[in-house]
C-alpha cells in the first residue's frame, strides 16, 4: 500500500498514522537495546531477510514487544505520518543529534518515513531504529501501516 492509502484508510476510521517519534516509542516498549528484545538478533520475534522465505507472514506469529505489539519489527515496513528528514550520515539511523523531546519531522519534503524494517531486509534494518522512507505514492509487496487513536 502507498503512504496515501494508509492516510485515507485512516482518516476513514477515524484514526491517524503514528508520527516517527511515536512509532519508535511504541516499538521500544521502554528497552533501549538495538532490537526491542535485545541487542542481537533474534528469529522468535521478526520475519526479515534470513528466515520469511521472501514473503510477508500473518500477523502474531512471532513473540510481541514489552507493549503486546506483533510485527513491529521485519514482516512489514510501516508508514508513518513525517516526511522523512536527514537525522545524521546513515539513513537507518532515527537518533537526532542532541537531546530531544518527541522530535518532529520536516514539514515538507519528497518522502514519507517507513519504520521496523522488512521481509526482505538483512538484521540491521530491522533495529527500533532502522528507518527508510518512500514517496508517498509509492506501493510495494514490503511496507505496511497500522493505525494509531489519539488518547482520550
Amino acid at each position: 500500500v502507498s503512504w496515501t492509502d494508509c492516510q485515507e484508510f485512516c482518516v476513514k476510521a477515524g484514526l491517524r498514522l503514528p508520527t516517527e517519534t511515536e512509532w519508535e516509542y511504541a516499538c521500544r516498549a521502554g528497552t533501549n537495546t538495538k532490537y526491542y528484545w535485545g541487542d542481537s538478533i533474534n528469529d522468535d520475534y521478526l520475519w526479515y531477510s534470513n528466515n520469511s522465505g521472501s514473503t510477508t507472514h500473518p500477523v502474531g506469529q512471532k513473540k510481541s514487544n514489552g507493549f503486546g505489539l506483533y510485527d513491529i519489527s521485519g514482516n512489514v515496513w510501516e508508514w508513518c505520518a513525517d516526511w522523512y528528514g536527514v537525522y545524521s550520515s546513515s539513513s537507518l539511523d532515527a537518533v537526532p543529534s542532541g537531546s530531544q523531546t518527541n522530535p518532529v519531522g520536516p514539514g515538507s519534503g519528497q518522502g514519507r518515513v517507513l519504520r521496523g524494517g522488512s521481509w526482505n531486509v538483512v538484521d540491521y534494518g530491522n533495529r527500533s531504529a532502522g528507518r527508510y522512507w518512500d514517496f508517498p505514492t509509492n506501493r510495494s509487496y514490503f511496507s505496511g501501516f497500522r493505525c494509531v487513536q489519539d488518547s482520550k
